[in-house]
């Protein structure tokens, strides 16, 4: 099986994290790269489901797995005993059909980051060795890549380049 690459997109709440993801997917397809994505929610706050859909009803009614599948989609909601780091949610994905995955969060994996900064925020992972690279409209005095938000493009070819793709 092979080894599918993750790049975690981190930064402050309200940073423009799921913006620039939104942006650079397409930046990344445009090569010819299949990606999927991961959001983590360490507040566990999401609802993926709508209240009063069936899959919504057979959660809140007990069960620990529900799956909605159509002929173009599937969706899953999970009970779990932990906060799982991205490679143990591969066991998930048919990494087989996927090039990369582009995490949004997990900021204390040992995953490749970038973190996207707002205004003159101060860098939450300067000290970390996996921060590869950060998205800020200003200069920043760090001594690793930086690149403004609507660098997409550059971004791309520096994530390719950097995880060997």
């Amino acid at each position: 099986m092979k080894r599918t690459p993750i790049i975690c997109i981190v930064g402050r709440s309200k940073s423009g994290k799921t913006l620039f993801i939104e942006t650079l997917i397409p930046e990344i397809k445009k090569r010819g790269l299949r990606v999927a994505t991961m959001k983590h929610d360490i507040h566990d706050r999401f609802e993926m489901d709508k209240p009063g859909k069936d899959t919504w009803r057979h959660k809140r009614a007990g069960s620990v797995v529900s799956i909605i599948s159509s002929p173009k989609r599937i969706g899953m909601i999970m009970d779990v005993d932990h906060d799982h780091d991205p490679e143990e949610i591969l066991r998930y994905i048919d990494t087989e059909k996927i090039d990369l995955v582009i995490a949004e969060g997990y900021k204390g994996s040992s995953h490749p980051k970038i973190e996207v900064l707002k205004d003159k925020a101060d860098i939450m992972c300067k000290d970390d060795p996996n921060l590869i690279a950060i998205i800020a409209d200003q200069e920043m005095n760090i001594y690793i890549p930086q690149f403004k938000r609507n660098q997409i493009r550059e971004v791309a070819d520096f994530i390719i380049k950097k995880l060997g793709l």
